[in-house]
């Protein structure tokens, strides 16, 4: 029968390596053909709130090795004010999320579990940073540069922490007071958190520079980059809102481009890096995805004499998929009362229609 699995649940059960391993697994199969992910959907409408529009966020996929499967169906509201033309701000009529992640089983096609989806939604993005950072920057990377002080900033800058020997984050935002909400946050992860005066600060010394914001534009000048350097963001584009943390010229200096999925980058429009590859600043062959990386199929590397950019660009449903599947079986192994009887979900015998 399918169990309920909370916010509380996953933010208890999963641990930052457990989800870093979860999405190794799920990128390989998708890099080696045994992973299905169509590109997300995203729509939105106008409401009868003028100040708010609707915004639907949709995944479906599978992933083989953990025989399962799930759909994210994303629902929220964000404001259409002018005050908020440089970044979509979020804001549901009551203060709930009523996103929700169906995972399924490869073996029966039955419903195993009903899924939360604040929490697990930032920690599956953080842990697929992590693994981006895990097989692409220096080994010796002590000092990260970090925009952003959100829901996304914190597990992003955790998985970094955990795969790499950072001993200091250089940490800028336009209000001070998250800042200081962020250096609390980050209290028991032993490491040193200093506030950055300007952008510019962020980028200087850093080994990697990590852009978790939810802005519209970019968050500092390619220009500062300097070889040796690492640079991660999770802002893209797609047919709803264009969007970029980063400017032309980061793609410019970078040597390589890593992206979670190629199809994604075309189906959602991502004409952040769409228009640098038609204007010649960047050549296609340069753009490589992820599981191609993590499976060993092409290396690419951050050396002192490099530019790698990491382009977090789009959930995926095996995500989802793979961390879902870790903790339905931590679930189990412990016991819940929190159980859908099957015979909710039963309908109708199947069978196939005859023609």
């Amino acid at each position: 029968m399918p169990i309920v699995i909370t916010d509380s649940d996953a933010r208890r059960l999963l641990s930052i390596p457990e989800a870093i391993e979860a999405m190794r697994v799920a990128f390989s199969d998708l890099a080696q053909g045994r992973a299905t992910n169509p590109p997300r959907l995203r729509y939105s409408t106008d409401t009868d709130d003028p100040e708010r529009r609707y915004f639907a966020n949709i995944h479906a996929g599978a992933v083989q090795t953990y025989n399962t499967a799930c759909v994210r169906a994303g629902s929220h509201f964000f404001l259409t004010s002018d005050r908020f033309e440089d970044r979509r701000t979020l804001d549901n009529p009551e203060p709930v999320n009523w996103s929700v992640i169906v995972l399924y089983s490869l073996k029966n096609g039955e419903p195993l579990a009903f899924l939360h989806e604040t929490f697990l939604s930032g920690f599956r993005v953080g842990a697929t940073t992590g693994l981006g950072v895990k097989h692409i920057a220096r080994e010796d990377s002590e000092v990260l540069g970090l925009f952003g002080t959100g829901n996304q900033a914190f597990p992003n800058c955790r998985a970094v922490c955990a795969v790499r020997p950072i001993r200091r984050v250089v940490v800028y935002s336009t209000n001070p007071a998250n800042v200081a909400a962020f250096k609390e946050r980050m209290a028991a992860e032993k490491v040193e958190v200093v506030a950055a005066d300007t952008p510019r600060d962020v980028v200087r010394n850093a080994d990697i520079i990590l852009c978790a914001t939810n802005s519209k534009k970019p968050v500092f000048d390619g220009a500062w980059l300097q070889k040796g350097q690492m640079v991660a963001s999770i802002v893209n584009s797609d047919v709803i809102d264009k969007k970029s943390e980063v400017d032309e010229t980061v793609y410019e200096k970078a040597e390589k481009i890593v992206v979670n999925t190629w199809e994604s980058v075309v189906a959602n429009k991502q004409i952040e890096l769409l228009d640098p590859i038609e204007k010649g600043i960047v050549k296609r062959e340069d753009v490589v995805e992820l599981g191609e990386v993590v499976s060993g199929m092409k290396e690419v590397r951050q050396t002192r004499d490099n530019i790698i950019y990491y382009k977090n660009n789009t959930g995926l449903a095996i995500q989802f998929a793979a961390c879902g599947a870790i903790l339905y079986e931590k679930m189990m192994k412990e016991g819940t009362n929190r159980v859908i009887p099957a015979d909710w979900f039963a309908s109708e015998k199947y069978t196939t229609p005859v023609r």
